[in-house]
């Protein structure tokens, strides 16, 4: 039996998925999350085997970013990509970033069945409307699609964490709270982040993360 998480911002969505999903042999939806830090905290506890998520959960942390933070701390994890974007930046980025699915929301049921049992078999699936042309797998394959995030690659994995959450408004103690960590911890990170990223304010900040499709508001 595969562990499935289903990740999007409308509930009525989660709800429809999960429904389909458990009515399928071997798959069984264990949890739920309408954003992409609530996603990563929940993936961080174990026992997900295959993610199915939204690209855009606003307000917070872009799907693009918690694919790229998933893949390279729980690569064991399979995620699969269920968008309404067709435009073949998010999906070659979203390849690029470790998703093994990409499916779109206006697809049938039968594509979404179709990448769950690829997934189950340890194999990749693109949805049948979505063509892949030599350019973007040059592109999926090259080390260059996040050359603009350069700084932003540079923070480390808890940065990563606390930076969405800075840009939504939340306190220290707040962000305290949702990461287990201290105050004084966060503090540090907040300061490490703005002197990584070269910024003097949290407006800043902000501009920097949409800009770079790091959040969606």
């Amino acid at each position: 039996m595969y562990n499935v998480m289903i990740a999007d911002d409308h509930a009525v969505v989660r709800y429809g998925l999960t429904s389909l999903i458990d009515d399928q042999p071997n798959f069984t939806v264990v949890d739920q999350a309408a954003n992409g830090t609530d996603t990563y905290l929940r993936v961080e506890r174990g026992d997900i085997d295959i993610l199915v998520m939204d690209l855009s959960m606003p307000p917070g942390e872009s799907g693009l970013i918690t694919t790229q933070k998933i893949h390279e701390q729980f690569p064991d994890v399979r995620i699969l990509i269920l968008s309404m974007h067709e435009e073949q930046e998010y999906i070659n980025q979203s390849i690029h970033n470790g998703a093994m699915s990409y499916v779109l929301k206006s697809s049938s049921d039968d594509e979404l069945l179709h990448a769950l049992s690829a997934l189950a078999n340890g194999d990749t699936y693109i949805d049948k409307s979505i063509k892949i042309s030599k350019t973007d797998l040059e592109q999926i394959n090259s080390g260059d699609v996040n050359v603009k995030l350069k700084s932003y690659n540079a923070l480390s994995k808890r940065e990563r964490d606390v930076l969405p959450l800075v840009t939504l408004g939340y306190s220290n103690k707040g962000i305290a709270a949702e990461l287990f960590i201290s105050t004084k911890t966060v503090e540090a990170h907040k300061a490490s982040i703005m002197h990584k990223l070269k910024l003097h304010s949290r407006a800043d900040l902000i501009r920097y993360a949409v800009h770079h499709h790091l959040i969606d508001i």
